[in-house]
């Protein structure tokens, strides 16, 4: 089984470790963006700005719904001859993003409170271009094996930030008004920046990588038009709308049920486990994942090697992260964020609970990536973004912002064993296939 692994490892282990350091230091910009803020702020007005970017951030995965992730899978099994799928995800870019705009803007006029709240959502919608701006991006430095390129565009945005966070230190009696101007303007500029490539990449300008040398008479395709290409990138699509309900809701519903106080201090928390979790995202989502589409169209054993090491690796990794964060979060907390912010140690506590279980379940979700498989995961996903609705407005009227965390670790439970039962309904004992052990 090991014999799969050794080809290349140096390469991987290369690739791997440039990838973890530009996700670092996207995580230390992040982290640094958000502790200038909320320092300069206070956790009332940081909380309205937080949550507003939080609904903005939740919504944005309507733009694209799943492309980037479809497409990932198209080439990896396909081949050049995905180039097919090129036209009608134009038109589907389109489409999508016309719709999370309107939910944006929908929303801001008719649901949100007049605290400041509907000026900052109206403000931010540019938010939604600038993210899927670098996600299709990203998504062409993948198929390329760019990852460099890939690891510079995705820090431009969080570096972008961290920009105007500094410069607006020097800014008396800073709101949030100010706040949402700029990022609006960041994600203006950025989407601006990015359309060449994008545009490029959807008029077939892509030098695929494992698929050997562009054909120079491709054979004809049919060419599918909107509706195929929704058939295919819906599962995809509905977990990435679902994802950041799962994880931005309970910032949200403090706002809601408990106040922007309350609000400001979860988002705190949370903007740490971001920055966790941005480890099993480089390694799967940057690194793991093209590959992984193709291992298991062209190459099953090699695949399954790789899922079984990955989850071994991945919860020994999950429990030394939450052992740190446990040691180190009751005293660089207050150090960095001021004693106004001592109440996002106790959340913490119970989130450093997570990692482990974020981690193994995203080593096992990478068997529910390929094939036919994506709509279990989708599955699990609903049922654990439903869990953590439910137990936030059971739990937040009463404990407040501790109450989110621990509906946060059930929610977080309840994915991981979700993802653990599709994988063992999907993958059953084959005939020259080795079987996983979730």
């Amino acid at each position: 089984m090991g014999a799969y692994l050794l080809p290349g490892w140096r390469r991987a282990a290369t690739t791997i470790s440039m990838l973890s350091a530009a996700t670092f230091a996207g995580a230390v910009m992040v982290f640094l963006t958000q502790t200038l803020l909320a320092r300069k702020m206070g956790p009332e007005a940081y909380g309205l700005f937080a949550s507003s970017l939080a609904t903005v951030t939740m919504i944005a995965p309507l733009a694209g719904f799943g492309l980037t992730q479809f497409l990932l899978k198209a080439y990896g099994v396909e081949g050049w001859s995905a180039n097919r799928w090129l036209r009608p995800s134009l038109r589907f870019i389109r489409a999508t993003g016309a719709l999370s705009i309107g939910v944006v803007v929908g929303w801001a006029l008719l649901g949100a409170p007049h605290n400041g709240t509907r000026f900052a959502l109206l403000v931010l919608w540019p938010v939604v271009f600038g993210i899927l701006a670098i996600d299709l991006v990203a998504n062409r430095c993948r198929l390329e094996d760019r990852h460099r390129a890939m690891a510079l565009w995705q820090m431009a945005i969080p570096a972008s930030r961290l920009a105007v966070a500094i410069l607006l230190l020097f800014v008396p009696h800073l709101g949030g008004t100010l706040v949402a101007l700029a990022y609006c303007v960041i994600s203006l500029l950025v989407a601006l920046a990015a359309w060449p490539q994008v545009s490029r990449m959807l008029h077939g300008d892509v030098d695929l990588h494992g698929h050997g040398p562009r054909p120079e008479h491709p054979l004809p395709a049919p060419v599918p038009d909107m509706a195929e290409l929704w058939s295919q990138a819906w599962a995809y699509g509905v977990y990435a709308a679902l994802y950041p309900v799962f994880f931005q809701i309970s910032t949200i519903l403090l706002k809601y049920l408990a106040g922007d106080t309350q609000a400001g201090l979860y988002s705190i928390g949370l903007a740490v486990m971001t920055a966790i979790y941005l480890i099993p995202a480089t390694i799967y989502q940057k690194f793991l994942l093209a590959k992984l589409h193709r291992w298991a169209a062209h190459d099953a054993p090699k695949f399954w090697a790789v899922y079984r090491q990955g989850n071994i690796g991945m919860l020994l990794l999950g429990l030394l992260v939450s052992a740190g964060l446990v040691a180190c979060a009751p005293w660089v907390v207050p150090l960095v964020f001021g004693e106004r912010y001592h109440g996002v140690v106790a959340i913490l506590m119970i989130l450093a609970l997570c990692p482990p279980i974020r981690f193994l379940s995203t080593a096992i979700g990478s068997a529910l990536l390929t094939e036919d498989h994506m709509r279990f995961r989708v599955y699990a996903m609903a049922v654990s973004t439903v869990a953590v609705i439910a137990l936030n407005a059971l739990l937040i009227p009463r404990f407040g912002e501790q109450g989110a965390a621990w509906a946060t670790v059930a929610g977080e439970t309840v994915l991981l064993a979700g993802t653990a039962l599709g994988v063992r309904r999907f993958h059953r004992v084959k005939r020259g296939v080795v079987e996983p052990d979730a």
